[in-house]
């Protein structure tokens, strides 16, 4: 299965991206989880630093508009084949440059996705 890092990951469990990392377990899928405190999500341990994450896949983001600037080198370096810009991350700036980079880009809800199978 393809590694997905969830971007924005949060020890909240009301959080949605606590709650992917949460389904995206569910499904089986090899997660990995960025956020600015580390902690747990089930199995999947939180990083806060990008040099941990190797061989990603798929960046489902949730982090906002404002914050997302401070991540692009750091995802570009990853080389994801896809991005997932969840609602509340939609960013045309960046769709731009991830398609530069040849970087599919899905605006899309990681949640939706894996509940309709569409992920």
């Amino acid at each position: 299965m393809k590694k997905t890092l969830v971007l924005g990951a949060s020890l909240k469990s009301n959080r949605y991206s606590n709650m992917a990392v949460q389904k995206l377990i569910d499904h089986n899928i090899d997660t990995e989880a960025f956020g600015l405190k580390a902690g747990k999500i089930g199995r999947v341990q939180i990083k806060t630093n990008f040099n941990d994450f190797q061989n990603i896949h798929t960046v489902t983001l949730y982090v906002g508009l404002k914050h997302q600037p401070e991540y692009y080198k750091a995802l570009l370096n990853l080389d994801p084949k896809r991005v997932i810009f969840n609602p509340g991350t939609e960013n045309p700036d960046f769709y731009k440059i991830l398609k530069n980079n040849n970087i599919e880009i899905e605006v899309a809800c990681t949640l939706v996705l894996l509940s309709t199978k569409q992920y």
